[in-house]
């Protein structure tokens, strides 16, 4: 794996780019990005070795595609067509489902291979990038069936040495599992941090009021609307089935509250707290 084309050179794409230099001192890397201020930068902070275009994938060991997902779902076709018989396409995206239906009767699809790696920090751009972002990090691979084992292989191998621990599941149960623990997480940070925003309007002196908490809780919240739009598009409906169950949990919480039965409360934050252990297991 020699000749390697990302396609987004951001914080994963330029992560994964400065990944594949350490663990692979050989590898060239070609940057494409439709921001071409984001392409000047990866060259000079070294995370890209030259500046490409579509043509460049024709040479291509490895296609990374590490852009919205809405983006995705239209230029992964493009990309099927122009690469070579012996090249693989990953994407990381966020989203599985729907990305491996738009190809599912691609002539190429047995060169496509579905991962997602859970990784990635609330900022955004090649400055953003992080050597060892992915060390163990969990990566969920879907239909890993539907690739061709020598490629599919290859690319595995990348991964662990990495340090990432891998994961393989349908790509419909990945996104009902993400939208729990990923999506339903940005959400009400985003939520949180407006309902902080629209109070202070009126009590300017809340943010020096605000602490460790609220700053871990609201992190999210720094997200890229620009990256999670199309995400919560494509995963609308185990977004919404996760936000209406969040809701009825926060709406019985205020139900205790509202009638005073504290034991209630507590008891719900007590049961709750089982979800150290949980972490811990997972840490």
């Amino acid at each position: 794996m020699k000749q390697v084309s990302i396609i987004g050179v951001g914080l994963i794409g330029g992560s994964f780019a400065l990944d594949l230099k350490h663990f692979i001192p050989e590898v060239h890397i070609t940057g494409i990005d439709q921001n071409e201020t984001h392409l000047t930068e990866a060259i000079s902070l070294g995370i890209v070795d030259q500046i490409g275009s579509m043509n460049s994938l024709k040479t291509a060991d490895l296609v990374v595609l590490a852009i919205p997902v809405n983006a995705a779902l239209k230029i992964l076709p493009q990309v099927l067509n122009l690469i070579s018989d012996q090249a693989v396409v990953i994407d990381m995206g966020s989203t599985k489902e729907a990305i491996c239906k738009a190809v599912s009767t691609h002539p190429r699809r047995a060169q496509f291979l579905a991962t997602h790696p859970i990784a990635g920090t609330e900022f955004s751009g090649p400055s953003a990038a992080i050597n060892g972002l992915f060390k163990n990090k969990t990566n969920i691979i879907c239909e890993v069936e539907k690739t061709l084992p020598n490629l599919g292989e290859s690319v595995l191998s990348v991964f662990k040495t990495m340090g990432m621990h891998l994961r393989f599941m349908a790509a419909k149960d990945h996104d009902k599992h993400i939208a729990y623990v990923s999506h339903l997480s940005h959400i009400s940070s985003f939520m949180l941090g407006k309902t902080v925003i629209e109070k202070e309007k009126n009590e300017r002196n809340i943010f020096d009021m605000a602490g460790s908490g609220f700053e871990s809780t609201v992190r999210l919240a720094k997200s890229s609307p620009d990256m999670w739009t199309p995400i919560f598009e494509q995963n609308k409906d185990n977004v919404i089935e996760t936000l209406t169950e969040y809701i009825q949990n926060l709406n019985q919480f205020k139900a205790f509250m509202e009638k005073d039965d504290f034991e209630a409360v507590h008891n719900e934050m007590k049961n709750t707290n089982y979800i150290k252990q949980i972490l811990k297991g997972i840490a």
